[in-house]
């Protein structure tokens, strides 16, 4: 088991690089061509890389059990995507990493809404104080409510869902199936808006394009595995040094200076996500050792 935990740990910071990567490649397209064009460039280029390992695999590797779940995902996938994508070439490149460390308050709320889930007074506080570095972040009362901010909280809100139907989808399905039928549904959702801004790449652009299609696909394949070996809240933790890889990327590339407020608000954020993990794992253990208990002891 702490051999599979460590190659999940591997895996989860390895996918991590290949997403802050494929982040200065999609901000480095979009120089060039509109963001729309991206994402469908972005899941059509993956499509091709993957089917030499479709070939090798046969069909039977990428057979749906789970069908519902695989077009939801695609649907919170193509939002996600779409969201995520454009907030990035118009914020910071910290600040959006920052906002997307709410992801498991997003998934909490979530729980508590749509799945009745009892919560009590310590996780409430917890959301309590991630909301409170979200708007830290933000400084709504300060700033405008930006159009990329606001993106970037829809982003994080679609990939949480989206988290919770991979994990699910871990159950029935291959990796290889889930990262394979994201893009295959993804194609022709991203073509749609994509035909109202067409224009041709340039070569460079190309080169971009196919650099995000590669290390995202990386990324995919890494991160779908990590989640197969590992549960979703001994991973939560890893999360974080996103900020620090995507504050020097964007320093060093884009000469993106992230604010006091950012990483204040990012590392209050965190704080709170790594605690609801926490008590989340203990819940499921306390479950796990005590089936006659009615209700998890958080």
């Amino acid at each position: 088991m702490q051999s599979f935990q460590t190659q999940a740990i591997i895996l989860n910071i390895l996918s991590i690089v290949f997403f802050s990567i494929m982040v200065i490649f999609i901000r480095k397209a979009s120089e060039n061509l509109h963001i729309l064009e991206v994402v469908f460039f972005r899941n059509l280029l993956a499509f091709i890389i993957m089917l030499p390992l479709l070939k090798s695999t046969g069909l039977a590797a990428i057979k749906m059990n789970n069908t519902k779940l695989f077009f939801m995902r695609g649907f919170f996938g193509a939002i996600g995507m779409l969201a995520g994508f454009t907030c990035l070439t118009l914020i910071p490149l910290a600040q959006a990493t920052a906002i997307s460390f709410s992801k498991p308050i997003f998934i909490t709320i979530g729980a508590t809404i749509f799945l009745g889930e009892i919560i009590k007074a310590r996780r409430i506080a917890a959301i309590i104080i991630g909301i409170i570095g979200m708007l830290i972040i933000v400084q709504p009362g300060v700033n405008s409510l930006s159009f990329g901010i606001m993106l970037a909280i829809i982003a994080a809100l679609a990939h949480s869902i989206n988290a919770l139907i991979v994990k699910k989808l871990t159950l029935t399905d291959t990796p290889q199936a889930i990262v394979m039928w994201m893009v295959i549904i993804l194609i022709p959702i991203t073509f749609i808006p994509a035909v109202s801004v067409w224009q041709w790449p340039s070569f460079v652009t190309w080169l971009y394009l196919w650099g995000i299609a590669i290390v995202g696909t990386l990324a995919h394949f890494s991160w779908t595995k990590s989640y197969t070996m590992a549960e979703i809240t001994s991973l939560e933790s890893i999360e974080f040094i996103k900020l620090p890889i995507m504050a020097l990327f964007g320093w060093m590339i884009f000469l993106e200076i992230p604010g006091t407020w950012t990483w204040i608000g990012g590392s209050i954020i965190f704080m709170s996500t790594i605690y609801i993990s926490r008590r989340e794992a203990k819940a499921t253990n306390s479950l796990k050792l005590n089936h006659e208990a009615q209700e998890p002891k958080f």
